[in-house]
């Protein structure tokens, strides 16, 4: 009786581990990746806390990530390498090459008011 009952759960775990393989080998392919989706930067800000540029389409948006939540803080087109576009630009501004110098000016710009 024993052994009856050790073969059944054998042939079951073996039916279950050959139903996996094959959903794996020939299930849906679901990729992560996406030709619409970049990410342009990061920034930690603190232990767990990250700031983010993500690129959809022709429009960045700055999105704010911790651990249980995430929120959109900004948009703006999309800018080219090192060229500020779509906003006027003050004549302190220096022009920035990165995203945690210009995350560092807009700070600085914000403090200073």
């Amino acid at each position: 009786m024993l052994m009856q009952t050790i073969f059944a759960l054998l042939l079951v775990l073996g039916l279950l581990a050959a139903l996996a393989w094959a959903a794996k080998r020939w299930g849906p392919k679901l990729t992560g990746n996406s030709a619409n989706l970049r990410l342009v930067g990061a920034l930690n800000i603190g232990g767990r806390e990250r700031i983010m540029v993500v690129e959809v389409g022709n429009q960045w948006i700055v999105v704010g990530a911790s651990p249980g939540r995430v929120n959109a803080l900004a948009t703006m087109p999309r800018q080219e390498a090192g060229v500020q576009s779509g906003a006027t630009l003050a004549a302190d501004t220096l022009p920035v090459t990165n995203f945690s110098d210009w995350l560092k000016n807009t700070i600085d710009k914000r403090n200073a008011k």
